[in-house]
């Protein structure tokens, strides 16, 4: 799916990233789009939730506000693969991560689930979007969390931006792996926006 945020549109709520959009909805320059597609890597099932920008003409790069947004996104990342220790429940990770993050400044929402054979597997959960002060004890509080397993680090931020004058969500899902030594990206993670058209020199320029 893939669904848009623009300057002249309100923040609307998560379910409208995988429900209930207009189907005439045209892409426009200067939109913030959310892409959310499914993937099988290494016989693992998930999903991948990345942003791009639609250059405006003339931009080469996105906007900085933009830019800085991605990075809180990152930081909401950061504290939740660094709370992840082996022994400590769903509810008790989703729990350190969120405060971590909103003492920083952040507006973290969490919901971040193990991946198998298909995309929402067993074991331990770490929130989910609709449950921000942890799930149920029979799948989340009760399944502490083992090393050798991979997630679906599920999650967004919200941020004010005065430029648009509106809050955006920026949201991302990448999948990690938890080990002996402790936490990494499968494949790594976004750290910058993708760019649509994706600029390309010219003669050399």
């Amino acid at each position: 799916t893939v669904d848009i945020q623009r300057s002249n549109e309100g923040l609307v709520s998560h379910l409208y990233s995988f429900s209930g959009r207009p189907e005439d909805m045209v892409i426009l320059p200067g939109d913030l789009l959310h892409c959310d597609f499914g993937i099988t890597y290494l016989r693992l099932n998930t999903d991948c939730q990345e942003l791009a920008y639609v250059l405006k003409p003339g931009e080469t790069s996105a906007p900085s506000f933009l830019v800085e947004a991605l990075k809180k996104g990152n930081r909401v990342q950061d504290h939740l693969t660094e709370s992840m220790k082996e022994g400590l429940t769903g509810n008790e990770i989703l729990s350190i991560a969120l405060e971590k993050g909103r003492n920083e400044g952040l507006r973290p929402a969490i919901y971040t689930h193990p991946l198998g054979a298909y995309g929402h597997s067993a074991g331990t959960t770490i929130g989910m979007w609709d449950s921000q002060g942890g799930v149920m004890k029979d799948d989340g509080e009760n399944y502490p969390l083992n090393t050798n397993t991979v997630y679906a680090i599920e999650l967004n931020s919200t941020v004010h931006l005065p430029e648009w004058d509106r809050d955006i969500r920026i949201m991302l899902e990448e999948a990690g792996f938890f080990g002996p030594e402790g936490f990494r990206y499968v494949n790594g993670r976004q750290t910058d926006l993708l760019l649509i058209p994706r600029p390309v020199p010219h003669q050399g320029q």
